[in-house]
């Protein structure tokens, strides 16, 4: 049977992360990157960085008009899967979750796209369902194909809109928010370690090293259909940096250093690089795939009245 690694669909925030309703609208530099790492032969992980707005085409009118209009409001999606399965089935696997979510997230979420703070339970349900529409999508193609049976994936995806971010995750990678120079792990690593930790079986000193450390007890596919989505949303300020990753990065980089390394880059390309080349430079022992968005106020917000 497949464990459960959380007891709740929502879980507490760390201190100082704010949860409250409203502020400004912000705006987002992002970027990504994937690298199969120094000894796997392939790359297993993949990730998506999406905006969403509303449109409207004009298919005939009497009024001399553009033929598509957009909306000011933009939602973005952030999203990353670390595959698992071997024979390139990790891959496969992967690949399937985010072209799932894709559609799954493009008719849910457009509608909310243009509201300053969308409904937190409709975009948290959404946002669960498109991980567990991945997870049966990914169980019909092992029912085609036996050769790929018992592939899974990781998914971390975060959802930003106005000053919002909600958070839906399963499995070992991770999402970081970087607050006020203080890194802030938002997700559980669904692993059997990790369980033991929570359930005072084992010192947190000791989860570094322990053989199990990479069990999951929790991923989309895998050998049993049914997932737990971890699910959370905050608060996002200006200057927020916002990192999903791969265990491919965490297993070789300490959280304290991935926090010293954001605060000094605040390019969201060059942080993705320096990322990727330093856990290579640690080994590179697993596919490492990063994603970094940093939050600020309106270019014209700040930089005085817009023009005419």
């Amino acid at each position: 049977m497949k464990q459960i690694a959380s007891d709740q669909d929502t879980v507490i925030l760390p201190e100082g992360v704010e949860t409250t309703h409203g502020g400004p609208r912000l705006e987002v530099e992002s970027f990504g990157m994937s690298h199969p790492g120094r000894v796997r032969p392939s790359n297993e992980d993949h990730f998506l960085i999406a905006s969403l707005s509303k449109a409207l085409q004009v298919l005939q009118s009497s009024l001399h008009q553009p033929s598509e209009q957009h909306s000011d409001g933009h939602g973005h999606l952030f999203l990353v899967a670390d595959g698992m399965g071997g024979h390139r089935a990790g891959e496969q696997a992967s690949a399937l979750a985010i072209g799932t979510i894709e559609g799954c997230v493009l008719n849910a979420l457009q509608g909310f796209c243009d509201l300053q703070s969308p409904e937190t339970r409709t975009v948290l349900a959404d946002l669960q369902q498109a991980l567990r529409q991945a997870d049966e999508r990914i169980f019909e193609v092992t029912a085609r194909h036996p050769e790929f049976r018992g592939m899974g994936t990781t998914v971390t995806m975060a959802y930003a809109v106005g000053a919002e971010l909600y958070v839906a995750h399963v499995g070992d990678s991770r999402c970081y928010l970087l607050r006020a120079g203080k890194l802030h792990q938002l997700t559980h690593d669904h692993t059997l370690v990790d369980e033991m930790v929570r359930r005072g079986l084992l010192e947190p000193g000791q989860a570094g090293q322990h053989q199990y450390r990479h069990v999951i007890t929790n991923a989309v596919g895998g050998h049993e259909q049914g997932i737990k989505v971890e699910s959370r949303r905050l608060k996002l300020e200006a200057d927020d940096v916002l990192l999903l990753s791969s265990d491919g990065l965490t297993e070789m980089v300490p959280p304290e250093e991935i926090g010293g390394l954001l605060r000094t880059e605040p390019e969201p390309r060059r942080a993705c690089e320096r990322l990727v080349a330093l856990a290579n430079e640690r080994g590179g022992k697993d596919n490492v795939t990063v994603v970094v968005a940093r939050f600020h106020e309106p270019r014209a917000a700040s930089g005085g009245p817009p023009s005419a």
